[in-house]
């Protein structure tokens, strides 16, 4: 009784925290499993079993194998030929083929492709297209088990219960029904995005900020008179001096040494402020500005995140240094060493040659644009491993190869084609995933061993016999969608799980259509940006606000669920 009730409770403050707190997952789920491991609800060889679970390090696999499908030149190649004056016709092309490659591709690096394409066409606002990019990524990522790590995450859990996980394809036929009709739904309901305004907006136009050196010889005079008010693509927004912002800034206004001078434009015409006597360009003294420049957007519990770029100490810790800020499309004020760092946020980055390094990078940040530097793969590369991972698809599918076999031949051949470097895998893997997983899973275990799994779904099952298990499935799957509109879908998938199995087992029914609902219920984040992390990607991108995401994400998620909920009975009968 002490364990159940012990076990309850952690269970009920793992929820809590995820949903009221702000703390890392993984600090969350490995904080509880620790507590359920050494008050002796799981022994250690239960422990290290979740942890090598075939499920999981096939899951490892191909989170590594994506590094290197991400790298494909076939999406680049295709994404210019996306968008056209027809915005129907275009809104179709683009999520049809973010759909495909989704499902199959890490979904972010699909929409940070994508998303360049889309900001810098001339036919169409920005705001019209890149919130039904972020959806239709979701969509395609339902399609197959690698479409997304929370297929994989419940695959996974099946393993573990049964020995047997997902196969390849079976997420297929009620995957692709609801992408089709998803993407009719977004054309749909496209009418109640906001406008914008149909310009062509650089990835570049970022605030710039240099300093006036004690000698120079701007001091003393005017703006004018500095023909600062000269520039063709930069413009002289404000002057930050010592605590005080001035602007916008006055033709007359005087220089004085020490000020900070906020341009706004094209960061790539940065050297035309060189030729002015004692401006100190930001990054540039460093040598930095003149090797690589990229985009990138802050991760959700980003380390950085709530933190001044001053005192993050971004430059010793990414080898990097900000140029420049953006924050819901609109450019920031200020002096650029004082803004507080949220996620979301925009950066420009120019970047030192360690900066691919560094092993944090993924935890801080998605990259948008790295045009410079940017891994071209050959077309023997190309062709060879696409040709390899259809072979290992159609072989994992008709059960020839076990999945995990293939997916490691692939990730060699990816290494000794110099696709994926070791280095970078390194810096890649994804640790943290591995450990909410294994935490999860050991967890699950904690619940049945202390039989509150048992507890909880015998209860459930009374109440819910009179309405049968259509009503049963019906309510794991709203649950399920709650939590990944709450939190993350990795989250809700791993907390759903054990009571749709067990309230499977207590039903006497096949668990399959159950392990579905928790796999398309934990995918269905369409009316917050904060469930899936393409979600909050075009967030800061297209300047959306959160009504943005209800509004149009309502039609979606309605008609998603309903397909859903229709289809899974059907094609997994009970």
């Amino acid at each position: 009784m002490i364990d159940q009730l012990f076990i309850a409770g952690l269970f009920i403050s793992l929820l809590g925290s995820l949903v009221f707190t702000r703390w890392p997952a993984v600090l969350v789920f490995v904080g509880a499993m620790l507590l359920a491991y050494f008050f002796g609800l799981v022994e250690t060889a239960e422990v290290l079993a979740k942890a090598t679970n075939t499920g999981v390090i096939t899951l490892i696999l191909l989170l590594l194998v994506s590094i290197g499908l991400e790298k494909l030149s076939w999406l680049t190649r295709l994404s210019g030929k996306l968008i056209t004056p027809s915005y129907a016709g275009s809104l179709l092309r683009l999520g049809s083929a973010t759909a495909f490659f989704s499902a199959f591709v890490n979904n972010t690096a699909v929409v940070a492709t994508l998303a360049h394409t889309v900001r810098s066409n001339r036919h169409h606002p920005a705001a019209k297209l890149l919130i039904p990019l972020s959806y239709a990524a979701i969509l395609g990522g339902t399609m197959t088990l690698i479409g997304t790590s929370t297929n994989l995450i419940v695959s996974s859990f099946l393993e573990d219960a049964t020995g047997q996980g997902l196969a390849f394809f079976d997420f297929f036929l009620v995957g692709a029904s609801v992408t089709v009709l998803g993407l009719l739904a977004i054309l749909g309901s496209s009418r109640l995005l906001p406008q914008g305004h149909i310009e062509y907006m650089d990835i570049n136009e970022y605030v710039i900020e240099v300093e006036v050196s004690n000698d120079s010889d701007l001091i003393g005079k005017s703006i004018m008179a500095n023909k600062l008010r000269d520039l063709e693509d930069l413009f002289l927004v404000e002057i930050v001096r010592g605590n005080y912002l001035i602007t916008p800034v006055a033709p007359h206004e005087y220089i004085e040494a020490g000020d900070k001078l906020i341009f706004s434009g094209d960061i790539k015409q940065i050297k035309a402020l060189e030729s002015f006597d004692g401006l100190s360009l930001f990054a540039v003294d460093e040598g930095l500005l003149r090797t690589n420049m990229m985009e990138v957007i802050v991760m959700p519990n980003a380390t950085i995140e709530g933190k001044t770029v001053k005192e993050s100490g971004f430059r010793s810790l990414f080898d990097a240094a900000v140029v420049g800020m953006r924050r819901g499309g609109k450019r920031l004020s200020g002096k650029l060493g004082n803004i507080t760092i949220q996620a979301g946020d925009n950066m420009m980055l120019a970047v030192g040659p360690d900066f691919n390094e560094r092993k944090n990078l993924d935890k801080n940040f998605v990259v948008i644009d790295d045009s410079v530097g940017e891994i071209k793969t050959t077309p023997f590369q190309n062709y060879f491993i696409t040709g390899t991972l259809l072979v290992v698809i159609a072989l994992a599918s008709l059960n020839i190869l076990p999945l995990i076999k293939g997916v490691a031949f692939l990730l060699v051949c990816m290494l000794l084609l110099g696709v994926v470097k070791r280095s970078e895998l390194r810096r890649r893997f994804p640790f943290e995933l591995w450990l909410i997983i294994t935490s999860a899973l050991t967890l699950s275990q904690a619940l049945n061993n202390s039989g509150v799994v048992a507890i909880l779904t015998d209860t459930l099952h009374a109440n819910l016999a009179a309405l049968g298990p259509y009503a049963a499935l019906a309510g794991i799957y709203l649950g399920t969608l709650l939590l990944t509109e709450l939190m993350t879908n990795n989250a809700a998938a791993a907390l759903s799980f054990p009571i749709a199995f067990g309230l499977a087992q207590s039903y006497g029914l096949s668990h399959m259509p159950f392990v579905m609902a928790v796999a398309y219920g934990a995918s269905a984040s369409f009316l917050t940006p904060y469930g899936y992390t393409t979600n909050l990607m075009v967030q800061n991108l297209g300047g959306y606000e959160f009504r943005d995401y209800l509004r149009a994400g309502l039609p979606i998620s309605l008609v998603y669920s309903v397909a859903v909920l229709l289809l899974i009975p059907r094609i997994f009968p009970f």
